[in-house]
């Protein structure tokens, strides 16, 4: 399938989930294609043909934006190797859970979790070890008989049923079949547990990036440097303000302006929407503009002239009244 057919194909069943998504990121290199909410809940979506072309720098800056955006990193693709990926199965990538679009569809559209994630070694489903015992020693069943039956170890029966050790597809089927009762465990990929693993944070920042900390952290800003996104870091403040006039994450940008500045601005509003945060360009040298959308321009020296967070707090709300 085209790669654009694919992401249609994504927005349509999002839209039809009832999510509100953002505008395509539609710049090189990009760490997701799209950030789409439903209520509480925001996804930063990477959509690949083949799943193995996500690579370990992307999944760690996906992993780094969700952190501090509070969403969830998400790829759809269709095939991984040299084979389709499979429905109602997660793939999980550098601890980044995968889907194909039918899964994607079920999940969002049809609320049907899958049942199983792939992992080294084949395909394995969760279970609850409690429900295993209690159907086994309904059926009068010893550990023994049941390992004979299956064709495994004393040993293997006890890890499912005393630590819920996961099983391959092959035995829950025998199993469900065994005492026609379902086992498998549906699988909430939003909350990322199989394949997760600890990741550094990225360790290629962008110049934006690195002189957007530079100009901020007098003002107290916490600043995180990205360097496949539409925006060059994520600034934040935790410190609320009584007037409730605080900004918790701030998107922020650097350059001069220009026309690309201008198509970066446009995006980072859209996404900001999406996400809920606010939107910020720091621009190096004269503005031709408050605002583009709802993405905040500033010149470098206004923001070299303040004290403190507070006056940029200020200012970003009075170019936000005027737009």
């Amino acid at each position: 399938m085209n790669k654009e057919i694919l992401i249609n194909q994504v927005v349509e069943h999002l839209e039809l989930g009832g999510f509100n998504i953002s505008a395509r990121c539609n710049i090189r290199p990009r760490s997701f294609d799209i950030a789409a909410r439903l209520e509480d809940l925001l996804l930063l979506i990477k959509i690949l043909s083949n799943i193995d072309g996500l690579k370990e720098e992307t999944a760690r800056e996906m992993i780094c934006l969700s952190k501090y955006l509070e969403g969830v990193p998400l790829v759809v693709g269709e095939k991984t190797r040299d084979h389709s990926l499979e429905s109602t199965v997660v793939y999980y990538r550098y601890g980044i859970p995968s889907i194909n679009i039918e899964t994607l569809y079920d999940y969002f559209i049809e609320d049907l979790p899958p049942l199983v994630y792939a992992a080294p070694g084949g395909l394995y489903v969760s279970i609850d070890g409690s429900i295993l015992r209690d159907m086994r020693l309904r059926s009068n069943q010893s550990i023994g008989a049941l390992a004979a039956e299956l064709g495994v170890s004393r040993r293997t029966i006890s890890k499912y049923e005393e630590e819920g050790m996961d099983m391959s597809v092959d035995i829950v089927t025998q199993l469900e079949e065994l005492f026609n009762h379902a086992l498998a465990q549906p699988i909430d990929f939003i909350n990322v547990e199989k394949g997760k693993k600890k990741m550094k944070m990225p360790s290629t920042q962008s110049e934006p990036g690195t002189s957007i900390k530079s100009i901020l952290s007098g003002l107290g800003l916490d600043v995180i440097p990205v360097s496949q996104a539409p925006f060059s870091a994520v600034s934040f403040e935790h410190t609320q303000d009584n007037n409730n006039e605080s900004l918790s994450t701030i998107l922020t940008g650097f350059s001069n302006y220009s026309s690309a500045m201008v198509k970066r601005a446009k995006l980072m509003s859209s996404i900001s929407d999406v996400a809920k945060t606010y939107s910020m360009f720091i621009v190096n040298g004269p503005c031709k503009s408050d605002c583009v959308d709802n993405t905040v321009l500033i010149e470098k020296n206004e923001i070299e002239a303040m004290d403190d967070f507070m006056d940029l707090v200020t200012l970003i709300f009075e170019k936000i009244k005027k737009n």
